[in-house]
């Protein structure tokens, strides 16, 4: 009798339009994930496999999981969407920008199928998106080498679009903060040089760049690449890196000396459970240290504890909510004010953003 009752009101509410479109509770979900890589690429995609691992420990027999891996074009990126949405399966997470246009057009045929699409800012009403605030990881990295001294960077930067841009900019904010702070001399229109790999991964150029950047005498390597290449080639230098994504030192990037990490498996759980308890719409979400979207990994053992407490006691301001990041006053390179004192960016300024702030050598490609 309850569960009948149960299923009478959740009826009642969906005629009155107090439920979601299509937000009937689901006993099981089927879960479809399109990734760019191989799961094993200590990169990227590995952080998405291990999201989708959180998602069937937290889930149990209440989710069924396929995935396709290997997927780096919008044309194959379309075909296996759509393949997983005539299988009736009930969301597809598309884990990269460049399915994004791909998906957009298959959830328009499919519009009792849910689809997330990562990195992106395309939606429909059965189409939201997901993100985690990498920024925020990039700044107490930056942090973190300022406070260490380092006033040289060199940044392998993978592809010149708002979301790299942006990490460019946190890191170098961070960077000049710390440098601050640790009294060390730098010239603060010059802390930290931009090269461009153009491609999320590429394990020739991203070790070519980070060697070539260590050879012209930068003191400290930033990966921003989806696998860990320039973080080791930086090591094989005698050079310190900081690695992106997942922890390079589990990679045999012994020199790196924090790594940002990203957690998917929180937004995975938290989007299939809202299919699961009828509550699921179209969102645009993006987590932080606040929710447990973005983590270190461990210090390496160079790291001062003075400096390591400096950053911690940084994130775990980033955890309660209090994002200053962006705040004015803030200029670009060529000292223009971008935000104002007393401003602040809002996120759609991040997610659109195409200029790099004061300190940055180098410059955006079009």
């Amino acid at each position: 009798m309850p569960t009948r009752f149960a299923a009478l009101a959740l009826a009642v509410l969906a005629i009155l339009g107090l439920l979601a479109p299509g937000a009937a509770r689901a006993e099981k979900v089927r879960a479809a994930f399109v990734l760019l890589e191989t799961i094993d690429d200590q990169g990227w995609t590995t952080c998405h496999y291990d999201g989708i691992k959180k998602l069937q420990q937290a889930l149990g027999d209440r989710v069924e999981v396929a995935y396709t891996e290997g997927i780096g074009s919008a044309a194959d990126a379309e075909r296996v969407i759509r393949g997983y949405a005539t299988q009736d399966y009930d969301i597809i997470f598309g884990t990269t920008f460049t399915y994004m246009d791909a998906m957009f057009k298959v959830a328009q045929d499919f519009p009792k199928v849910k689809f997330e699409h990562c990195s992106g800012y395309k939606t429909r009403q059965n189409m939201g998106t997901y993100f985690v605030r990498m920024y925020q990881g990039e700044y107490l990295a930056g942090y973190l080498a300022g406070l260490m001294g380092f006033k040289n960077v060199g940044t392998v930067a993978t592809q010149p679009l708002p979301e790299v841009v942006r990490g460019v900019n946190a890191f170098t904010i961070g960077l000049l903060k710390g440098l601050a702070e640790s009294r060390t001399a730098h010239d603060p229109a010059k802390v930290n040089t931009v090269v461009w790999l153009k491609s999320w991964r590429d394990a020739v150029n991203e070790t070519t760049l980070a060697q070539t950047l260590a050879a012209m005498g930068h003191d400290l390597i930033r990966q921003m690449a989806d696998t860990c290449d320039s973080s080791k080639a930086a090591c094989r230098m005698g050079v310190p890196a900081m690695g992106y994504g997942a922890d390079a030192a589990e990679y045999g990037a012994d020199c790196v000396l924090v790594s940002t990490v990203f957690d998917w498996g929180s937004i995975y759980i938290d989007r299939v459970r809202a299919i699961l308890d009828g509550t699921w719409k179209a969102e645009a979400v993006w987590n932080g240290f606040d929710k447990g979207g973005v983590s270190l990994s461990r210090f390496n053992a160079s790291v001062p504890k003075e400096a390591a407490a400096k950053v911690l006691a940084q994130k775990d301001q980033l955890a309660k909510g209090r994002d200053d990041i962006f705040a004015g006053p803030l200029s670009d390179q060529s000292g223009k004010v971008r935000i104002a004192a007393g401003q602040k960016a809002s996120d759609q300024d991040l997610l659109a953003m195409r200029w790099f702030v004061t300190g940055v050598s180098g410059r955006i490609p079009d």
